[in-house]
């Protein structure tokens, strides 16, 4: 059951849930003016593009993209030179940019849990992982760029 523990799936569910409050239990509460709709698609279009730019990472070095397999390679390059986790960063702007497009105010709250969750489940261990790996080259990795931004 590996395969339903990535983070599209997590990012599904909590998408499911901010539309459905969105749509059932929205309480009358709404982000006034048109700049909530274009802040949105403006965080759900820099989540796509990150996540192209770390996919096309991947596929130069040509590695794996799978959260809990060990990569054959470190990517540094590129989009990883400003964050160790763009995708992952990206799934919290998709997220984030969602409820801003369906005025789910009450899903505010789920972003931080959402990223606690990204964080405890793929993150850290995986970062465990590629200090296993890759030693000296993670940890300078480590130092010169931030887990996040």
């Amino acid at each position: 059951m590996k395969w339903i523990d990535i983070p599209p799936v997590w990012l599904a569910c909590f998408l499911a849930i901010a539309f459905a409050q969105s749509r059932y239990a929205s309480m009358g509460l709404t982000f006034p003016g048109p700049i909530p709709d274009f802040l949105g698609g403006v965080l759900v279009g820099a989540g796509l593009l990150l996540i192209a730019l770390a996919a096309w990472e991947f596929r130069r070095k040509r590695t794996t993209i799978i959260p809990h397999n060990t990569p054959s390679a470190l990517v540094t390059s590129g989009i990883f030179s400003r964050s160790r986790n763009p995708i992952y960063l990206a799934d919290i702007l998709i997220f984030l940019g969602l409820i801003l497009r369906w005025d789910a105010v009450l899903s505010l709250p789920l972003v931080p849990v959402l990223l606690w969750i990204i964080e405890r489940r793929f993150v850290i261990p995986e970062e465990s992982r590629m200090r296993r790996e890759f030693r000296a080259d993670f940890a300078r990795y480590e130092r010169k760029v931030r887990r996040w931004l």
